[in-house]
């Protein structure tokens, strides 16, 4: 699924793994509006076909940023009704991106600041750069978080260090985000790709139906009461039960050779 976008570019690393890179490095992979249409573009096309992809990684092109937010100079002088259409068209794109059944792992190259930092927290878990820097800066420009950031992130280090963060709009190193729990792993900058693209292979080794009900019973569960969320785990597991892939799994366990996951 090699492909070309104005603004990020798609590498197919076969076998069901993309690589998607945001493109702007020039301006530090800042986020506008035809970021915004590739991106929604992108998404859709996955959850239109999920079957067709069992792991994405996102990162940004260089070695300065992940993504610097949003482009300020190309916000510079919009109408109020221009703004809030280009908001709305990152809406639809974050909200494509979050709903996204494939596995999206982060791999954080430098910068993820404002819009930046929420494009990395819709990610299912990160990796970052030991150089990389994160902070969501909105409060210090007259607005707020509103790419999901004021949601996402109270649910990725708790309410108190999230209000320090949003409120403040001071910067964090990848060390802090990693103590705090935003990121996974710390990874020397030369081997980030490497080591998400690792992980991401792992996962797409897997059972694809399986990663995609587990992710789902995760993402939704959390926001039920347990009892609800337990009812709802079992729904996502039955679903497994009369497939081709359990039955090899349990195969290929008994045969003690790899399993051959066809989705189905």
């Amino acid at each position: 699924m090699d492909h070309r976008y104005e603004t990020a570019q798609v590498e197919d690393k076969g076998e069901g793994l993309l690589l998607l890179t945001l493109d702007r490095p020039q301006v530090a992979n800042a986020m506008n509006t035809q970021m915004g249409r590739d991106l929604l573009d992108f998404f859709d096309g996955i959850n239109a076909d999920p079957l067709a992809q069992r792991c994405i990684v996102m990162t940004g092109a260089g070695d300065k940023a992940f993504c610097a937010g949003g482009d300020l100079k190309e916000r510079n002088g919009m109408t109020d009704e221009q703004w809030q259409a280009q908001h709305l068209l990152f809406e639809r794109m974050i909200r494509a991106f979050i709903g996204c059944p494939v596995p999206v792992l982060g791999a954080v190259n430098g910068a993820a600041y404002a819009g930046g930092c929420e494009l990395a927290l819709c990610c299912d878990f990160l990796y970052a750069s030991e150089s990389a820097r994160f902070a969501l800066t909105e409060v210090t420009l007259g607005i707020m978080p509103g790419a999901g950031g004021t949601q996402s992130l109270p649910r990725a280090v708790g309410e108190r260090r999230a209000k320090e963060i949003i409120l403040t709009g001071r910067p964090f190193s990848a060390q802090e985000a990693f103590d705090w729990g935003l990121v996974n792993r710390l990874c020397p900058p030369d081997k980030l790709i490497d080591e998400t693209l690792a992980t991401a292979r792992r996962i797409a080794d897997n059972a694809p139906i399986s990663v995609r009900q587990a992710k789902h019973a995760i993402h939704y569960g959390l926001q039920m009461d347990l009892g609800s969320a337990m009812m709802f785990e079992i729904e996502a597991y039955n679903r497994m039960v009369p497939t081709q892939d359990r039955r090899e799994g349990i195969a290929a366990f008994n045969e003690k050779r790899r399993p051959r996951y066809a989705g189905r």
